[in-house]
């Protein structure tokens, strides 16, 4: 219960509310445990629940009309998925699922909503953080662009070293294939990028990265992409 309280005093969309305030909308929540691969919500299903990250790791996905999944989001502790649920009579869409064992809390959209129009804080706190997942989602579409296969996934281990410095090893929390999916290339493109990137003093040991230099594959994530291309590759 103690991690629901810390979880969610930690999300974006409650930054900005007095804790006594955030606890009193998770009095009325609940906590759902996960297993790996659990469908948490289906696209085009009635937005009824907000969703915040307790532990573990959820991929958000649509479905195109001839039946290939496209991963649109990926996220961690202590972030919020579902937010279509903010707004009343919304539908979910992207479906949501799993991609580790972890746990979420649930809370009802019928509640929130009455929450919102109650409090002007909390109203003004979502919405703030609901603008930062949204340029969150818009950066990573412009690495997508911008940036080739290696620097893609050097923005990738490089946002799992958080503050780190100089030498840093890092647990991949997926799986490759979905790593591929949510840097927009094939599985055998990463493993080629992978490769890559040992020049740059990156090794993999199956579910691990060891990274010699974070700010050396700072500077590799940060080149014209022009140039990676045509000295690089």
């Amino acid at each position: 219960m103690h991690s629901m309280y810390e979880a969610a005093r930690q999300a974006a969309i409650f930054r900005r509310v007095k804790t006594e305030n955030v606890d009193k909308l998770l009095r009325k929540s609940s906590v759902r445990s996960l297993h790996r691969g659990a469908s948490i919500y289906l696209q085009g299903e009635s937005a009824h629940s907000l969703f915040i990250i307790i532990d573990g790791w959820i991929k958000t996905y649509r479905m195109t009309p001839c039946g290939n999944e496209a991963v649109v989001g990926v996220y961690k502790k202590c972030d919020t998925f579902g937010d279509e649920a903010v707004l009343h009579d919304q539908i979910y869409m992207s479906g949501a699922e799993a991609v580790s064992d972890g746990a979420v809390v649930q809370i009802d959209a019928c509640f929130l909503a009455a929450a919102l129009s109650e409090d002007l804080e909390l109203c003004q706190s979502v919405l703030s953080g609901s603008i930062e997942n949204h340029r969150s989602l818009v950066q990573h579409v412009e690495q997508l662009k911008s940036h080739t296969a290696g620097q893609r996934i050097a923005d990738f281990l490089l946002s799992l070293c958080g503050d780190k410095t100089g030498n840093c090893t890092v647990i991949l929390p997926y799986d490759k294939v979905l790593i591929a999916a949510w840097l927009g290339m094939k599985p055998e493109s990463l493993s080629r990028a992978f490769r890559r990137l040992k020049a740059f003093g990156v090794t993999i040991k199956k579910d691990h990265a060891i990274i010699g230099s974070v700010e050396r594959l700072a500077s590799y994530a940060d080149d014209d992409p022009a140039e990676a291309w045509s000295v690089r590759h």
